[in-house]
């Protein structure tokens, strides 16, 4: 399957690089941490079957620029990649778009569906709960689990200089522990090669790293802010979590997405975090029959 590569500037010169394939109305597949557009890959198939499947790497990953961070950490907020979006959306002639975010495109996808309404179809998130919500649940249990939320959220360069030190020992062993069978079996060998690579690069990591800063010191108050001003999503939502992922251990959690958002429906699915790649089938379908409706 041929993708088709753009080359778009944000608003603040960032180059977001995009790729696209497929003929209909648009669909924008956003990835998460610490992948890139690839792992929307197996997906394709079913997804551009009658849409316009469009996959942007967010700032600071894949062959996106990777700007510095500033010291309030809001070059990485979502908030500031949703801008990043609205540019790619521009760019590309495209006045609304479904939208279906993994991760910490997951966070890019719900922050756009608030910050932008009039330009959000429908929205598909899968595998997180919002971060201030997120923030909220920890337990000790949970903490052990997502350990990586406050250790990449340390100060620069700690995470930086520990990760560098065996970057592709880290990265395989974080997507590998992250799957329900504890093994890269799920990841096409090309994609491990390009994450391995990210991983390797030390602007590439210190800008995931910012995207972990941004989480922990402005894109939960922005989250706390719309939650106290009763602002929720005004979009036909799908979650779509994993048995095995990490909002399965904060109790409910498509309960929790039903205090944030006005039509809520949830399908989970026998996976690690990785739905994607360890249930391409399972995961294709319900997000084909979603963006149908």
């Amino acid at each position: 399957m041929h993708l088709t590569r753009h080359d778009i500037r944000a608003d603040d010169g960032t180059m977001i690089a995009v790729r696209e394939v497929g003929e209909g109305p648009p669909l924008v597949l956003l990835h998460g941490f610490p992948e890139n557009h690839r792992c929307w890959l197996p997906l394709l198939p079913e997804l551009a079957r009658g849409r316009r499947c469009i996959l942007p790497d967010l700032r600071g990953y894949g062959d996106s620029d990777a700007p510095a961070d500033d010291a309030a950490h809001m070059a990485y907020s979502k908030r500031r990649m949703a801008l990043d979006l609205v540019a790619v959306l521009d760019a590309l002639g495209i006045a609304q778009a479904d939208i279906a975010g993994h991760d910490r495109g997951a966070r890019v996808a719900y922050r756009f569906a608030l910050d932008h309404p009039g330009r959000m179809g429908r929205l598909a998130i899968l595998e997180v709960i919002p971060t201030a919500a997120f923030w909220d649940a920890w337990s000790a249990d949970l903490a052990q689990k997502a350990y990586h939320w406050n250790f990449l959220a340390q100060p620069t360069p700690l995470p930086e200089r520990m990760i560098l030190a065996d970057p592709t020992g880290w990265i395989d062993w974080t997507l590998s522990s992250w799957t329900a069978c504890k093994t890269l079996e799920p990841f096409a060998p090309e994609a491990m090669v390009s994450y391995r690579a990210q991983a390797a690069d030390p602007a590439r990591l210190t800008a995931m790293c910012a995207d972990y800063r941004a989480g922990y010191h402005v894109d939960r108050r922005i989250d706390e802010a719309d939650r106290a001003a009763g602002r929720r999503i005004a979009a036909p939502m799908l979650f779509i979590w994993a048995r095995h992922g990490f909002p399965a251990s904060t109790g409910d959690p498509a309960g929790i997405w039903r205090d944030w958002a006005e039509q809520v429906s949830d399908v989970a699915v026998e996976a690690g975090h990785f739905a994607m790649e360890e249930a391409p089938e399972e995961v294709g379908a319900a997000l084909a029959g979603f963006f149908t409706m």
